[in-house]
């Protein structure tokens, strides 16, 4: 299965971040491909910390939610906590990994939405999804990636 992933840093060396990130995510894998860096403001909540997000297309035979477990271990063990406060704010974080698609699947569990649910609304995912994915076409919404930009 190819797994797109996206993987956002605004705290500490943002670019060394994103590449333990890809490091760990790549191991075990059978091949990997990696976006340009995109440079992004925070999405849902204020700070003066900037993102750096990179996607990242992944080829793996586990499934969605073994790599679900897989990206939230990685996340720990870089260091990054958790990705909200004690009201459900987003806040800052080192490292945040999300699966935004895996190949032409629809997964709606309460842990797992896939395609990501705002995909659609997210530069930042969707400019690395064109570079790595320009015919991907989402299930839902039998739209690419570049024709969801270009709604934006």
């Amino acid at each position: 299965m190819n797994y797109y992933l996206n993987i956002g840093s605004n705290m500490g060396d943002r670019r060394d971040n994103l590449y333990r990130a890809v490091v760990a995510l790549a191991a075990g894998t059978s091949g990997c491909s990696v976006s340009s860096i995109v440079e992004s403001e925070p999405w849902g909540f204020e700070s003066e910390n900037g993102f750096l997000n990179v996607g990242v297309c992944l080829c793996s035979n586990m499934s969605p939610h073994q790599m679900l477990d897989r990206i939230h271990e990685i996340e720990r063990r870089l260091g990054s906590a958790a990705h909200r406060d004690d009201e459900g704010n987003y806040i800052d974080r080192l490292v945040d990994i999300d699966i935004v698609a895996v190949d032409d699947r629809v997964i709606d569990t309460p842990d797992l939405q896939v395609p990501h649910p705002h995909l659609p609304e997210r530069d930042f995912f969707l400019r690395p999804m064109m570079e790595l994915a320009p015919d991907w076409v989402h299930p839902v919404t039998g739209l690419t990636a570049a024709q969801m930009l270009d709604k934006l």
